[in-house]
């Protein structure tokens, strides 16, 4: 079965009214996560530290530059994922459109290719 990734996408203001009322949002993705768990689908779930907390590494120039945190001018951030063994992409947004999120957030659906779709060194 194909697999694909859930990306949790938050803005500034969605992750202000996640943590607003966090323990409610936390029983909320339990219970979902279970849904998953129980219907067989579920691979992976995680969720990110703070923004502020990382780095990015730019290779825009000549050699690597490391900034940390807060990211500039972003809009949207990465916050999380659930990765899916499902039988299709329709199915893989039935449970995105499942997903206990703020209002603004987004989640991209974006299938894994498998190992064999994966071009191999020396092809």
């Amino acid at each position: 079965m194909p697999k694909y990734l859930l990306i949790m996408r938050g803005t500034d203001e969605s992750n202000a009214a996640m943590m607003a009322d966090i323990d409610e949002m936390m029983a909320t993705t339990g219970q979902f996560i279970q849904e998953m768990v129980k219907a067989g689908v579920l691979l992976a779930a995680e969720g990110l530290d703070d923004p502020r907390q990382g780095v990015v590494v730019d290779f825009s120039g000549e050699t690597p530059v490391v900034t940390d945190g807060p990211y500039g001018e972003t809009k949207e951030l990465f916050g999380g994922f659930f990765l899916l063994d499902v039988a299709s992409k329709q199915e893989a947004v039935e449970w995105a459109k499942r997903v206990p999120a703020a209002p603004g957030a987004k989640v991209e659906v974006r299938r894994v290719p498998g190992s064999d779709e994966v071009p191999q060194v020396g092809e």
